[in-house]
């Protein structure tokens, strides 16, 4: 029985629900320690909100004769899509007919979002989204799609194939765990159609919301998926394992080690001698074309290569599956402008020639593991680019700004020598491009922190400070003594690199993250200084006009505290809180009365 969801999704749910009680330490107390929720403590979300905390619609995606590609089936029914975003789905649920993928294909891609949409949930995912790491965050302006794509020979089809497409719509960048589900639940629905798509649907209308930092067991058709979402509290490359525990019924227990993470090793092994490169192009946000024979490959190697600065967010647009038909192919493939800085995964030959004047490529064959060492491989010239067919390899004429570090080389050609498994081989080379970022990322870590005012400067009676401005050029003295040397024995023009990733959108996104959260220290010492100051004695010295004023503030400090989610102790608001109504209640009747009345 399907409900459609009206707007007041949130205005039902409970205020701990919403988390508007968990301060800093409330969500992280809720994160880690909170208890398998109660059915009761549910029962205020309407039908299908569960379902939209973790998917925004499931499509089905078939051909037909006339149309072409068609969107056959949206599910919740109330889902609301744009003809334009039903188009690019459209488009971008089948492989290229040149990709020739017969059998079944998983891959991924990412779309905008048309503007002016509203989430009826927002204000219960943006708590959720706040404990996550950076790289995680869901980006308001786009969605995924989760691909199971299917073509068999049929010949009581007029085309003689049967081709049709099961596609997850979401918010959410958590890519293994939409592959297991898409695993798990495609091949029966081909077979079984409408009835079971209602039936998954249903199950994950059943799931507890998508918290981070806690074990989440996630019933789906007979199986229980267990995981853990990431939070940012956690160490930069360590994974609490999830521990596949015996079920007491029927159900099969299915433990996934990550949601989001590639096989980082399968992915690179194509480029394997350029991946420093690569790391290098990413981090700069250069204009990169991944050209590849199926979506499977190009959506795997985009997402690799936006995974490999982690635990930096790359905060360009990238583009998992890319085609033709997409509304944004004039904007980047235009020839009137330098191309923008975006990451293409692209599959059709016409990409060889349209997208010719971008300066990296990187041509991939089929994805396989090697079973010998791979030979050494030349940066090739981008003019030898001339068709989709032409060698796997890396088309470019950057030149790196670091040394090339061969112990990784040498250690994963060992790997390839011994058998090692490739989840090891990816272990290893997440561990390197962790390393090479942190090392890259803690001398500017350290000279932002020095912008931040020193706590004596904060009076409860002035405005909080202002940090102090970036300066290039002070920072670039700081590397002498402080810089990457400290961290990474890699040798290279260190100074070069900083210089060009300050002009990049990358920086842009990480230095703006970081004024924001030390804006809100301020905030938040600033509301702490207040707290700490004898309010009521204050008031006594002062007229009644100036003790109103007073009054309005602090309001407006905990509406703020409130709305921008301050670092700020419970403690303290509520102490802020108790010094507002002795205030008021010390201040003639009719006063009181309207202060009471105000802001609440």
């Amino acid at each position: 029985h399907l409900t459609p969801r009206g707007g007041a999704g949130v205005g039902a749910m409970s205020r701990r629900e919403r988390g508007l009680e968990l301060g800093p330490g409330g969500a992280e107390a809720a994160a880690e320690d909170a208890e398998p929720e109660s059915p009761d403590q549910c029962l205020s979300l309407l039908p299908w909100d569960r379902f939209s905390a973790w998917l925004h619609c499931v499509c089905v995606v078939g051909f037909d004769l006339e149309l072409g590609q068609a969107v056959e089936v949206i599910y919740p029914p109330h889902s609301k899509l744009t003809d334009k975003e039903k188009t690019n789905i459209c488009y971008l649920s089948f492989p290229d007919s040149n990709s020739g993928c017969l059998g079944d294909t998983q891959f991924c891609f990412r779309f905008r979002q048309s503007p002016g949409r509203k989430v009826s949930l927002c204000c219960f995912l943006d708590q959720l989204d706040r404990d996550l790491p950076i790289y995680l965050k869901k980006d308001s302006a786009y969605y995924y799609g989760y691909v199971y794509f299917r073509q068999v020979r049929d010949k009581s089809l007029k085309r003689g194939y049967f081709q049709k497409s099961l596609v997850l719509i979401s918010k959410l960048p958590y890519v293994h765990l939409f592959r297991t589900i898409l695993k798990h639940i495609a091949p029966e629905y081909f077979e079984k159609s409408e009835a079971f798509l209602e039936a998954v649907c249903s199950d994950i209308d059943r799931w507890p919301p998508p918290v981070p930092g806690k074990v989440l067991q996630l019933p789906i058709m007979g199986v229980i998926l267990k995981l853990r979402i990431p939070t940012y509290r956690d160490k930069p490359g360590t994974t609490p394992i999830v521990q596949n525990m015996h079920q007491a019924d029927a159900q099969i227990s299915m433990a996934l080690p990550t949601v989001h993470e590639v096989d980082l090793f399968r992915c690179f092994c194509p480029v394997f001698f350029h991946i420093q490169m690569l790391w290098e192009l990413v981090l700069l946000g250069e204009p990169l074309v991944v050209m590849a024979p199926s979506p499977a490959e190009s959506s795997e190697t985009v997402l690799a290569l936006v995974s490999c600065i982690s635990p930096l967010k790359y905060c360009s647009d990238f583009r998992p599956y890319f085609t033709i038909h997409d509304s944004e192919f004039k904007e980047y493939t235009t020839r009137t402008q330098a191309p923008p800085s975006v990451i293409l995964g692209v599959t059709n030959p016409f990409f060889a020639k349209t997208l010719q004047h971008w300066p990296h490529i990187i041509r991939i064959g089929d994805i396989k593991i090697p079973d010998e060492v791979p030979k050494q491989v030349k940066v090739k010239k981008l003019k030898n680019l001339k068709t989709l067919d032409s060698k796997p390899g890396v088309y470019t004429s950057y030149k790196p700004y670091l040394n090339k570090d061969e112990e990784i080389v040498k250690q994963l050609q060992k790997g390839v020598q011994q058998k090692r498994p490739t989840e090891a081989q990816s272990v290893i080379l997440r561990r390197y491009f962790l390393e090479l970022t942190e090392s890259f990322i803690i001398p500017l870590e350290r000279y932002v922190a020095s912008l931040m005012p020193l706590q004596k400067c904060i009076s409860p009676w002035k405005s909080p400070p202002q940090l102090r401005q970036f300066s290039q050029d002070d920072f670039m003295k700081t590397l002498e003594k402080a810089g990457p040397q400290l961290t990474s024995g890699l040798k290279g023009d260190w100074i070069g690199l900083y210089r060009h990733f300050l002009k990049s959108p990358n920086f842009d996104g990480w230095f703006r993250s970081r004024q924001k959260e030390m804006t809100q220290k301020l905030e938040a010492l600033h509301l702490e200084a207040l707290c700490n100051e004898n309010l009521v004695f204050w008031s006594q010295k002062h007229t009644e006009v100036e003790t109103v004023d007073l009054v309005l503030k602090l309001k407006n400090k905990l509406l703020q505290a409130d709305r921008e989610h301050l670092p700020v102790k419970t403690d303290t608001l509520k102490k802020l809180q108790t010094h507002i109504n002795d205030i008021i209640l010390a201040l003639p009747d009719d006063l009181q009365d309207i202060l009471l009345k105000t802001g609440t």
